[in-house]
């Protein structure tokens, strides 16, 4: 198994980040607050799952009134987006 694969499952490894992952997958922006607030987890946690997601390439984020907006990214690697199907 190559490295980049383990880098996935660590990624993905996390409840909190596979309910990041399926609350965006929608296609649907938000922002900290509201991702910390819908996945019940404070707001230090969620931005750490937040870089750890945006580090691997999955997600992307738009500054926009003051706020920074999460996102899937579009653009994500090819294999990030076979493991979310498995998972959402």
């Amino acid at each position: 198994m190559s490295k980049h694969w383990v880098n996935i499952f660590k990624a993905l490894g996390n409840i909190n980040r596979i309910k990041i992952i399926t609350m965006l997958v929608s296609g649907k922006s938000m922002t900290v607050t509201e991702i910390s607030q819908e996945i019940k987890v404070s707001l230090k946690s969620t931005s750490r799952h937040l870089f750890i997601l945006k580090n691997m390439e999955l997600l992307e984020s738009e500054g926009k009134n003051g706020h920074v907006f999460y996102s899937i990214n579009k653009n994500a690697p090819v294999d990030f987006k076979q493991a979310i199907k498995l998972f959402c």
